[in-house]
């Protein structure tokens, strides 16, 4: 008696629905309007394009609906290889006497039940994978319960009976957890099948494995290709533009004219595509989670962002760069601090791949044009208003909106990303035409047109000066002439060799406008950008100051906060370098430290430039030369606190042709083998400084001037011949020679 009722449960079990539209319903074009679930959002337009889910009249897509047996009988046959091909054979057959030719949901039912439609899933010869009740119907609508659906796709996948052990659901469940059927959904067996709940249960089903250790999703399509989604408006093969493109920058036509919302834009999965190479549709990997993070300082293998946060980075792990997929060693080399990144982290903690700005390519945008105004922000995002806001890669709420600052919409993070950079040039060209050009050419430099701008940019012509609005990802949103009260141009970047490159990562082609000693000057400065002449940049250095000194623990500067996304780059010999908050060594930098500050649209500070607070590329030390018979060094030791480097190579530069001899505290730079004295600068003395003149751990006045004191400063006490730290110095004499650099800051303290 157990095991026939076992039987009846296995067939009412075997039940399922996907949803049917209503006559007219149809997806908007830019997402469903009522799912505030980002997952679930994503499913949804996993299984809209392949056609195994729609929405209804309006936008909606109901996630809350109960799905029923042949609904979820019409969502089964897009997800078995061949089945809509096959439908037109089931539609004027009867197999159930509730289910007459007439039922919309005929063939699809008809097909799910047919044990000898073909070969599905691993060693099997039953083929179907819904039964009808002992009464010999179906009972269509029916609700199918959440362990009923899982037991259908577990077939799907290849299991039967046999393979489950204890009582039906429990044995299902067990193993649906198992192959990754069930993840993330914490739901119980007999709880009714919600649409939201299934359109996610069969994205899993598109993850999973089958028995026999093969991809379901890439079982059912021709053929596949994993990549990072970076577009769903790329122009395909076929001319089209709807067309999905990978990092690889490889575009492939959507199969039957569809269009993607881009709702997966920015996301890590697969293609499946068709026999003719078409996409079937796109299916996300699991990831553990994705991370929005502000860009302050990278290695080949670290990433610090401008709160001060780490992660470790595998040097080949995949990133997205100004549109181009590459590695992260290359492609952290394109990032200037302030960038939003959005990273995906796997389950194990580790970043799996990172997108670089916006996380894709945006379509349209929207200008704002009143202070505090959010208007149009839901449309960019499909009619959900549960987004976020990110302004300049920054948290920020619609009283942060200011006029003609530019917002777009990222489906991967659903985020609202709002930029307030302009940049003002001549209006050198446009294509294909004035009237609506969807590129235009500033500063010698080809910028792409959004649909959105063509009426601003309709009413402006060619030769004249105009400030464009640029989106994050550095596409013009808008534009206006030259002056507009509140469209001023802000643009700041930093000179690299001949050109200049913005702070959002664009170069800007155009030749400078500044030659010489006074380019080279530059080259250590942060510089607005901005040109009234055509083909040409000018570049000036960056103004700005708030009064006070930088409280690194207090993240002020005087009076003023910092912003959350406050970039920060020192100044060095060879350049600007970049330089996260909690990597400054010292607790307080003087207000004589710092070069220039610049504040946000709340009043923040956002941007800031430091003497070299690091040392930069030097390294402070003693030296220990060789003599030769002429009393010339010929190699050379550097003598620091724990370490002796060298002996290097002595035919280097000296800082001032400064005269240099044996026991001066100097600092080097080497070259990249660490083998040979590039430059050597010679620090300045001063004796006999009484501990008194020490105002903090952090600062140190010497003749009426203010020194910074970083926390990794050397201290030596001569008697002993040790190095000591600074509390051990002070505690072993009342006095001290204190070695300063010209930047303002203390490298070395020497006590006897």
């Amino acid at each position: 008696m157990k095991k026939r009722i076992l039987s009846l449960l296995m067939a009412v079990c075997m039940t399922a629905t996907l949803l049917t539209l209503p006559a007219g319903a149809a997806a908007t074009a830019t997402g469903f309007t009522d799912i505030s679930d980002h997952s679930t959002a994503v499913a949804a337009e996993c299984l809209r394009l392949l056609g195994a889910m729609d929405g209804y009249a309006g936008g909606s897509f109901q996630p809350e609906g109960q799905v029923t047996r042949a609904q979820f009988c019409k969502m089964a046959t897009f997800v078995i290889k061949d089945g809509e091909s096959q439908l037109s054979r089931y539609r004027t057959v009867t197999v159930f006497p509730d289910v007459k030719p007439s039922h919309w949901a005929a063939p699809y039912i008809n097909l799910a039940s047919d044990s000898n439609r073909g070969t599905v899933g691993d060693d099997k010869t039953d083929y179907s994978i819904i039964k009808g009740y002992v009464d010999g119907k179906f009972h269509p609508e029916r609700v199918v319960t959440f362990g009923q659906a899982v037991t259908i796709l577990m077939r799907l996948l290849g299991y039967t009976d046999a393979d489950m052990g204890g009582i039906w659901p429990d044995g299902y469940m067990a193993a649906a957890s198992t192959v990754g059927l069930t993840d993330g959904l914490n739901t119980a067996a007999s709880a009714p099948l919600t649409r939201g709940l299934a359109a996610r249960l069969f994205v899993n089903l598109l993850r999973s494995n089958t028995k026999g250790g093969a991809n379901y999703g890439s079982s059912i399509a021709a053929s596949s290709v994993e990549g990072m989604l970076t577009t769903s408006t790329a122009t395909g093969p076929d001319g089209s533009d709807t067309a999905m493109q990978l990092g690889t920058t490889t575009a492939y036509a959507m199969a039957g004219n569809k269009t993607s919302t881009g709702a997966m834009n920015g996301m890590k999965g697969t293609l499946l595509l068709n026999k003719a190479g078409k996409v079937m549709t796109f299916v996300p990997e699991i990831t553990g989670t994705n991370r929005t993070v502000t860009f302050a300082s990278g290695t080949t293998t670290k990433l610090t962002t401008t709160t001060g946060e780490s992660f470790t980075i595998k040097s080949d792990t995949a990133m997205v760069v100004n549109g181009e997929q590459k590695t992260w060693a290359t492609g952290y080399t394109w990032l200037n601090p302030g960038v939003s990144l959005t990273l995906y982290i796997g389950g194990s903690g580790t970043v799996e791949y990172i997108f670089a700005g916006a996380s894709t390519t945006s379509s349209a945008a929207v200008v704002v044009y009143t202070k505090g105004s959010t208007a149009g922000f839901s449309d960019l995002a499909g009619g959900n208003s549960r987004y976020t806001i990110y302004k300049n890669g920054s948290a920020a709420t619609a009283s942060d909106m200011r006029p003609y600052d530019v917002a777009i919409y990222s489906p991967a993070t659903n985020s609202i990303r709002v930029s307030d950079t302009r940049l003002t040039g001549v209006y050198e060209n446009a294509s294909p035409s004035l009237a609506n050009p969807n590129k235009i050419t500033v500063m010698g430099t080809e910028f792409t047109v959004l649909a959105t701008a063509a009426d601003t940019m309709s009413k402006l012509k060619l030769g004249s000066t105009i400030t464009l609005l640029l989106t994050e990802d550095n596409q013009v949103a808008g534009a206006v002439e030259a002056g507009t009260s509140g469209a001023l141009g802000n643009a700041v970047g930093t000179i690299s060799g001949s050109s200049v490159r913005l702070l959002s990562g664009l170069e800007i082609k155009g030749a400078l406008t500044v030659t010489g000693d006074a380019l080279n000057k530059l080259k250590n400065q942060l510089v607005s950008v901005a040109s009234d002449q055509k083909g040409k940049v000018s570049v000036a250095r960056m103004v700005g100051s708030v009064p006070g000194d930088l409280d690194v623990a207090a993240r002020k500067v005087g009076n003023k906060m910092m912003a959350d996304n406050v970039a920060i780059y020192q100044t060095t010999s060879t350049g600007l370098q970049s330089i996260a908050l909690n990597k400054i060594p010292s607790a307080k930098i003087l207000a004589s430290g710092i070069v220039s500050c610049r504040t946000d649209w709340a009043g923040k500070i956002d941007l800031i430039l430091i003497s070299s607070v690091t040392g930069g590329e030097y390294r402070f030390g003693r030296l220990n030369g060789i003599m030769n018979d002429n009393g010339q060094i010929t190699t050379v030791k550097i003598l620091m606190n724990g370490a002796d480097l060298g002996p290097f190579s002595a035919g280097f530069e000296i800082e001032d042709d400064a005269q240099v001899h044996d026991g001066d505290y100097v600092g080097v730079i080497l070259n990249r083998q660490e083998t040979v004295i590039e430059k050597l600068v010679v620090l300045t003395k001063f004796t006999n400084i009484p501990n008194s003149a020490w105002a903090s751990v952090s600062s140190v006045t010497i003749g009426g001037r203010s020194y910074t004191v970083p926390s990794d400063v050397l201290c030596y006490n001569k008697a002993s011949g040790k190095w000591v730290t600074l509390d051990e110095a002070r505690a072993f004499a009342t006095s001290s020679t204190v070695y300063t650099d010209k930047s303002g800051y203390v490298r070395v303290v020497e006590v006897q």
